[in-house]
C-alpha cells in the first residue's frame, strides 16, 4: 500500500492577478491535512518540471476564466503536454479543476468543462467538487460552502479591481475541496497500490 506520506498531489495553476493563486493555496492547505506531499506549481514551472507531474498521483488544474475560457498562459501549458498525451503517461491519475473570475457567472462552467476534457483526453479520472450548497431556515442559499452551486469543479468569485486585492469568495470551499481530493487520492491510489501488490504476489506464487 502506498501510504499518505508517499502519495503525491500536484496543483498546477496560472494566476493573472493573484486571485487564482490564493485559491490554489487554500486547496493545498486542505489537501495537506491528509496527504503531506502537495506541490504548488505555476503553469510555467509545470512545463519546465514536467517530471513532478509524472510522479504525482493526482493533478489539480486551475486557471482564471478569461473571456469564457482558460487563460492563454494555462492553454500554453495544456498544449505543451502533447507528448505526454501521445504516450498516455497520465492515464488513470486523478484530476480535478478550479477557476476564478470577477463576475458571478462569467461562463466559468466552460472553463471547468475544458479542464475536464483536457483531463479526459489524458485518460485521467475526474474528481467533482463533491460539496453541496447550504441554505438557511428561510431557504436562502448561504455564501459558503459552494456558494457558486458548482459541481464539476470549484468556482470562486473575486473583486473586479486589480489594483486592490480582495480575496475570492468560497475559500472555505477551496479548503474542503482540497480535503475531498486528498481523501479520494488516499482511497483510490493508496488502496489500489496495495491491491496491485497483492495480485502480483498471488500470481508469482502460483
Amino acid at each position: 500500500m502506498k501510504t499518505n506520506e508517499k502519495l503525491k498531489i500536484a496543483i498546477v495553476y496560472h494566476s493573472g492577478y493573484g486571485h487564482t493563486k490564493v485559491v490554489a493555496e487554500r486547496i493545498l492547505q486542505g489537501a495537506s491535512h491528509i496527504i503531506p506531499d502537495v506541490q504548488l506549481l505555476t503553469s510555467k514551472s509545470a512545463i519546465e518540471q514536467d517530471h513532478l507531474l509524472q510522479e504525482a498521483d493526482t493533478i489539480v488544474f486551475g486557471s482564471p476564466t478569461y473571456f469564457g475560457n482558460v487563460s492563454a498562459e494555462f492553454k500554453l501549458f495544456m498544449e505543451s503536454t502533447g507528448r505526454v498525451w501521445a504516450q498516455q503517461r497520465w492515464k488513470n491519475k486523478l484530476a480535478a479543476g478550479f477557476t476564478n473570475s470577477s463576475s458571478r457567472n462569467g461562463d466559468k462552467l466552460n472553463t471547468l468543462t475544458n479542464l475536464a476534457l483536457f483531463a479526459a483526453q489524458h485518460g485521467m479520472l475526474w474528481v467533482p467538487l463533491g460539496i453541496l450548497p447550504q441554505y438557511d431556515a428561510s431557504g436562502k442559499q448561504l455564501s459558503e460552502p459552494n456558494g457558486m452551486a458548482s459541481y464539476l469543479g470549484l468556482m470562486t468569485l473575486s473583486n473586479n479591481s486589480h489594483d486592490e486585492f480582495h480575496e475570492p469568495a468560497d475559500l472555505l470551499t477551496a479548503e474542503l475541496f482540497g480535503q475531498h481530493i486528498a481523501t479520494l487520492t488516499h482511497q483510490l491510489k493508496g488502496d489500489s497500490r496495495m491491491q496491485t501488490k497483492l495480485v502480483t504476489s498471488l500470481t508469482s506464487n502460483q
